[in-house]
């Protein structure tokens, strides 16, 4: 008989060890093995309520409520209602750039300003089908728009210059956008410790060389960088309403309290598909935030179907505002503009609020999703 030779005790337990670890390391791997793929699909109705207190007015007081101004394939506003002490509240808009706010005035006399909207929209997924393409027109004007510098979006310099770099060889409009879209994955960082969503200072983020930020930063470079070769983008500017379909945590929002739910997103016009849904940003989020790790490498399991899906579709459980840069409040005392407008605004005899801080502003946002 051959003799039976018997490994040491350590060689036993390592051996030991390494099989028990199996079962853990193949149930972390199917963890995070997700899809996601959104599918047009049919229209999802929801309420979104906005609730606005003020502790102790301050002479007069002002607030600016975004209101959905947009009108696609993948949003339909169907009516807003207010309510509250004002003197006056009405919805205007900015002709020049398409943002509609409800404006509500409380004079000295009003010690508590309260307002309260409800605006209610039908949202989609979008998804492009990249096997199907025709010659899509759109309004020349805009195309224009979508192709013009923005206060802190500039599209020479260092925009065009890194722009240029990272298309070369690059031969249609949608391999531009590809190539940037890859670019921002690659080069770019989700930092949590930004304020809000950021300011959309492209060019200070690409002279320092500083490209962490979040989602108004990070689709403002990607949308900036497509503007500078000609290929027309957008940032569209809203809230996520409710948790993703996709298991993403990152992805959605608690529509009871959607404090922090605001949310950018980015398109391109692509002459063969139309407006197209883009988003690094979030690709971006998920790779720092989805879990306790932050995971470097956008082909990992987790991020690598958001990477995909997320250059070309979109899913329908967010709200868009407007897509305007370098806003002006109507009737404000402050005349600088905004760089974006999907937060609540608000100024008294003692200045603006801080739109960041709602819990002292002081606002609520929540949502309801209408099945009936």
């Amino acid at each position: 008989m051959t003799p039976i030779h018997h490994p040491n005790r350590r060689t036993l337990l390592m051996q030991g060890c390494a099989a028990a670890a199996l079962p853990l390391i193949a149930g972390r791997a199917a963890a995070q093995q997700r899809t996601f793929e959104p599918r047009v699909e049919a229209w999802r109705s929801f309420e979104i309520t906005t609730t606005v207190n003020i502790a102790e007015a301050q002479g007069t007081t002002r607030i600016w409520l975004p209101v959905p101004s947009l009108e696609t394939d993948y949003q339909r506003s169907l009516d807003n209602a207010w309510s509250g002490n004002a003197a006056v509240a009405q919805l205007l808009s900015d002709p020049a750039r398409g943002a509609r706010v409800l404006y509500a005035e409380f004079p000295a006399a009003v010690k508590q300003p309260a307002l309260q909207l409800i605006s209610r929209v039908q949202t989609r997924n979008r998804a492009v089908d990249w096997s199907r393409s025709a010659k899509v027109q759109e309004d020349p004007a805009v195309l224009r728009a979508a192709l013009q510098p923005a206060e802190l979006m500039p599209l020479d310099g260092i925009v065009r210059k890194t722009a240029l770099d990272a298309t070369r060889g690059a031969a249609t409009d949608a391999d531009k956008a590809r190539a940037l879209y890859r670019w921002v994955v690659a080069n770019a960082h989700r930092e949590p410790k930004v304020r809000g969503c950021g300011t959309g200072d492209i060019k200070t983020m690409l002279e320092t060389g500083n490209l962490g930020g979040k989602c108004a930063d990070l689709n403002a470079v990607f949308v900036g960088l497509c503007r500078s070769v000609g290929v027309p983008a957008r940032d569209i500017y809203g809230l996520r309403l409710v948790p993703s379909a996709f298991g993403y945590r990152e992805l959605g929002g608690n529509p009871a309290n959607l404090k922090g739910a605001q949310h950018c997103r980015a398109e391109v016009f692509l002459k063969a598909h139309g407006w197209v849904a883009m988003d690094p940003a979030d690709v971006l989020k998920v790779m720092r935030q989805e879990t306790p790790e932050w995971i470097k490498d956008p082909a990992h399991p987790l991020v690598a179907p958001v990477a995909k899906g997320l250059f070309g579709s979109w899913e329908g459980n967010w709200l868009a505002y407007n897509d305007a840069h370098d806003v002006r409040l109507p009737h404000a005392a402050a005349k600088a503009t905004l760089p974006f407008l999907m937060y609540p605004q608000g100024e008294n005899a003692q200045g603006r609020f801080d739109e960041l801080a709602p819990d002292s502003f002081k606002y609520t946002i929540s949502a309801r999703e209408v099945t009936a």
